[in-house]
Formats: structure tokens, sequence, C-alpha cells
């Protein structure tokens, strides 16, 4: 097995942030940017949906930042 370290310096960690506001869903953004797999979970529908939908309710991360890493 693989271990942590490894799997970092060849972008198969993968990354879970609980929270995907003001803070949390540039993490995502940024995560997701440098290759590795990321999830963002959040309790907040709306949240939710407008970023399956590749849109973006923050300011500082547009939607064209946001959408080519959502499936």
């Amino acid at each position: 097995m693989a271990t942590l370290l490894e799997k970092i310096k060849t972008k198969d960690a993968k990354v879970a942030v609980i929270g995907i506001g003001y803070v949390g869903l540039p993490l995502c953004v940024e995560m997701a940017s440098a290759g590795f797999h990321t999830t963002g979970y959040d309790k907040h529908d709306a949240k939710v949906k407008s970023v399956l939908a590749g849109k973006s309710y923050i300011g500082d991360i547009s939607d064209a930042q946001l959408e080519p890493h959502v499936k």
C-alpha cells in the first residue's frame, strides 16, 4: 500500500472538504486545479445545487474556474 506522501506526490490522494462556503469552495477549486480528485460536502442544498450546476455563489471563484471541475 502506498503511503500518504507517495499518494500526494503522484496525485493519487483524494481530498474531501467539509463545508463549501467562502473557505471551502476556493480550497476545493485549488485542490482540483492541482490535479487531485476533490469532493466537497455541505449540508445546505442551495450551495450543493449551485456547485453541481457549475455556478459559483462566491465572488472570488468564477463560474469559469469552477465549471471544469464539476462532473
